[in-house]
């Protein structure tokens, strides 16, 4: 495979930092460049980042004595070392919009971290294994966009990364009702203990936003393409409650739902074992051999104990058993920062790698 040059938008944040560590020793992609805000800019990645480092793994050597760029101000440097970037930045919806649009006509594909392009119908929000083929609707984004080469791509919220693959391999039984209470992390928050203080011994019932985004991002991952775009499902009819818990790494579920066409807890077992995707059939370097794992004991999956499963690339799921209001209920589990947020966006860049879109 050839090796492509790639950039770190957002290198000094949570997630930033995490594709650090997945890119250092990647067999297709090399770090060439790393930019942050301007009060990083012209300092070393080790010298910005001074008492930031989050991850368990230790700074890549590599990285350490890189320059770190302005990520606005030094775009078209940015852009002539690299063939395209992972970003994934703190700034306002009009600020992050016009940097990834900046990125993507200066012809630099941009795989975004961000929130901001996911309801964009020319923009793929893509989970590798649920919805590959909306690859397509990049052909209409160039045209849009007036590029040859650029492009934005984005990775979906982290909150719905496990009970959506959970009920894809489910789908065409007629998913008609699901309801998701999601726990979540305080890394999903760019959090720490350290500096997250007041979630210790403690729930925080509201996450801004995150509701919204588990109930309707699942529409257009489901959705359909027509005249270049990404049309979204209609159905099935989806309500969430999502709380932060005094977790570090790890967004679990309770999920409820119904179907049209009635199985047996078997059959359901059976689809998420044999469920696979084209993040498995190409052999993506991150995609996980077994997708989705089924536990059978009552007390998994656990959030310390499943959540690095395959590297934290895998879905868990357990307790699935009938519902006196829904058909059935599960729980499930995803790493949020891993399968969630820079491990997803990193596996769809592998697709994209894999499709010729860096070409």
């Amino acid at each position: 495979m050839k090796q492509y040059r790639v950039g770190i938008i957002g290198c000094t944040g949570l997630v930033g930092q995490r594709f650090a560590t997945l890119l250092e020793n990647h067999p297709w992609f090399e770090v060439k460049a790393l930019a942050a805000s301007a009060n990083s800019a012209g300092k070393t990645y080790q010298e910005a980042l001074k008492g930031r480092w989050a991850m368990p793994a230790p700074l890549p050597a590599k990285m350490a004595e890189m320059p770190v760029y302005d990520a606005q101000a030094d775009m078209e440097k940015i852009v002539s070392l690299v063939d395209f970037v992972f970003c994934a930045v703190k700034m306002s919806s009009e600020e992050i919009i016009a940097l990834e649009e900046g990125y993507a006509k200066l012809e630099c594909p941009v795989i975004s971290n961000n929130k901001e392009h996911r309801g964009t119908s020319d923009v793929p929000m893509i989970i590798p294994e649920l919805n590959a083929d909306h690859h397509k609707a990049i052909a209409h984004q160039r045209a849009r966009l007036g590029t040859k080469r650029g492009f934005i791509a984005v990775k979906p919220n982290c909150s719905l990364q496990s009970y959506v693959p959970a009920m894809h391999p489910l789908m065409d039984l007629g998913v008609t009702r699901v309801l998701a209470c999601t726990y979540q992390a305080i890394s999903g928050a760019g959090k720490t203990f350290e500096t997250m203080p007041e979630i210790l011994d403690n729930i925080i019932p509201y996450i801004g936003g995150e509701e919204e985004k588990s109930e309707q991002e699942p529409m257009k991952i489901w959705g359909h393409m027509e005249n270049g775009v990404i049309v979204n499902a209609t159905s099935p009819s989806i309500t969430s409650q999502c709380l932060r818990v005094p977790v570090a790494d790890g967004h679990m579920a309770a999920v409820f739902f119904s179907l049209e066409k009635k199985v047996g807890v078997e059959e359901i077992i059976r689809r998420w074992k044999e469920f696979k995707g084209p993040a498995q059939e190409l052999e993506l370097p991150n995609a996980p051999k077994q997708f989705i794992h089924y536990f059978v004991e009552n007390d998994r999956p656990q959030t310390r104990l499943d959540r690095d499963l395959e590297n934290g690339m895998a879905i868990s799921a357990g307790r699935l058993r009938p519902d006196t209001q829904y058909d059935y209920k599960f729980v499930c589990l995803s790493h949020n920062t891993l399968r969630g947020a820079a491990g997803g966006g990193l596996l769809m860049a592998e697709l994209l790698c894999k499709l010729g879109y860096f070409d």
